[in-house]
């Protein structure tokens, strides 16, 4: 597993609730460009990398990752502020799961599972979900809770 983000208390703390989680083997990268070059000569199951870094900010890291033939496949979370805009742009840059500081242990595991999820499902049940969720009209959609909000089906974000 590796953990990117450029606040070495951010890292900190994500390597105690990986702990707590049973995660044994973590690793860590500052950026994401230190990122993409352990990546490129390491094998990691999952990434967890913040969103709103420099110089290669979580877009462009998503973007090299997935355009990389060799990583494209590894399951991300990204973590990152509340910002619906930015909850967006990382599901369209690829992220399989958006984590919104601060988090437990608890949400780290769902969001973690999640992105294991998405990956895991055959490509054709994952475009039959997001085509159904997509065409259904407006009055027969779930729900909006004020606090929770589902990006087509691929992912559940708690904003607070």
């Amino acid at each position: 597993m590796l953990v990117v983000d450029g606040h070495a208390a951010e890292i900190v703390i994500l390597r105690a609730l990986l702990r707590r989680l049973r995660a044994a083997d973590v690793d860590d990268a500052a950026d994401g460009a230190t990122a993409l070059a352990k990546m490129r000569s390491r094998r990691y199951g999952l990434v967890i990398a913040n969103w709103n870094m420099t110089p290669l900010a979580g877009g462009d890291f998503l973007y090299e990752l997935r355009s990389d033939p060799g990583l494209s496949r590894i399951p991300v979370v990204v973590t990152g502020q509340s910002k619906p805009d930015d909850v967006i742009a990382a599901k369209k840059a690829g992220a399989n799961s958006y984590i919104v500081k601060p988090f437990n242990a608890q949400t780290l595991k769902m969001k973690i599972d999640a992105a294991f999820a998405t990956i895991s499902a055959p490509l054709m049940e994952r475009q039959q979900e997001a085509t159904a969720a997509s065409a259904l009209p407006s009055h027969q959609t779930e729900p909006a809770s004020a606090d929770r909000t589902k990006f087509e089906g691929l992912f559940t974000v708690t904003l607070k």
